[in-house]
C-alpha cells in the first residue's frame, strides 16, 4: 500500500531473489508468492521507490502482513525538441530523418550473431577479435559471477519476471536479481559484442535475454576448451 495515505497499490511487482519467483498485486494490493524465512522479496512499482524486505519468522507463523512504499517525485530535465523540417518531398525527407542503424555480423558457418552497433572497419576487427578470443574475453567477467549467471534460466522461464522486465528501461530489477552493477551490466554486454545503442535503448527484458545468450555461448566455449 501507499505509505503516504494507506491506499492499496494494484499492479505491483514482487520477486522473489532468492528463488527467482514473481507475482504481482491485486487490486486490493494482496498478492501471493513462494518464498521461505530469510528470503528477500523486492517490491517495484512505477513512480515509488523500489525496496527490499526480508522474510521473517512472523510472516510465515501470521501469514498476513502490510508492506508501504513511499511515493518518489520525478524532476524532468528540461527537453528541447528538434524539428526535423521535413519539405514535402519524399525524395528529400527520406534522406534528412533520422535512422537507428545497428549492425550485427553473421559469418557463414557460425549459428551466432556479432553486433557491432556500425559499418567501420574497427567495429568489424571487433568481431572477428571476439570469435577468435571469445573465451578469454568472457571467463574475467563470468568466472566470477557463475553463481549469479545461474539464475539467468529461472528469471527467462517465470512469465511475471519477464513482463516486469518487458516494461523497464532503468536495470534496477535487473541489477536487484543479478547483483551486479549497471557497470557490470554493460561491461557484460560490451564484452559479449552488443553496441553502446542497444545497451542504452533496450528493455530490461531484451537486456537479460542478451545476457543469458551470451552466458550460454559462453558455457559452450569452456565445455569444448576443456
Amino acid at each position: 500500500m501507499n505509505a503516504a495515505n494507506d491506499v492499496a497499490l494494484e499492479n505491483v511487482h514482487i520477486v522473489n531473489l532468492n528463488q527467482v519467483k514473481g507475482s504481482t498485486s491485486e487490486e486490493d494490493g494482496s498478492f501471493e508468492i513462494q518464498a521461505t524465512a530469510n528470503d528477500t522479496l523486492y517490491f517495484t512499482y512505477l513512480g515509488f521507490k523500489s525496496i527490499k524486505v526480508r522474510v521473517t519468522n512472523d510472516w510465515l507463523k501470521y501469514g498476513n502482513v502490510k508492506v508501504k512504499m513511499t511515493e518518489v517525485g520525478i524532476a524532468l530535465e528540461e527537453v528541447t525538441v528538434s524539428d526535423v523540417k521535413l519539405t514535402g518531398y519524399l525524395e528529400i525527407d527520406a534522406k534528412n530523418i533520422p535512422i537507428y542503424e545497428n549492425k550485427r555480423y553473421s559469418i557463414s558457418g557460425l549459428n551466432i550473431g556479432y553486433e557491432a552497433g556500425g559499418s567501420s572497419p574497427s567495429a568489424f576487427n571487433k568481431v572477428i577479435g571476439s570469435i577468435f578470443n571469445p573465451a578469454d574475453a568472457l571467463n574475467n567477467l563470468f568466472s566470477r559471477r557463475e553463481r549469479q549467471m545461474r539464475k539467468l534460466r529461472q528469471m527467462k522461464e517465470d512469465e511475471s519476471i519477464r513482463d516486469l522486465l518487458g516494461s523497464k528501461y532503468n536495470r534496477e530489477t535487473l541489477t536487484a536479481m543479478l547483483q551486479l552493477s549497471k557497470s557490470e551490466i554493460e561491461e557484460v554486454l560490451s564484452r559479449c559484442n552488443y553496441s553502446e545503442d542497444f545497451v542504452k535503448t533496450a528493455t530490461d527484458l531484451q537486456i537479460l535475454d542478451a545476457i543469458s545468450g551470451c552466458w550460454e555461448e559462453y558455457k559452450l566455449l569452456q565445455r569444448n576448451k576443456n
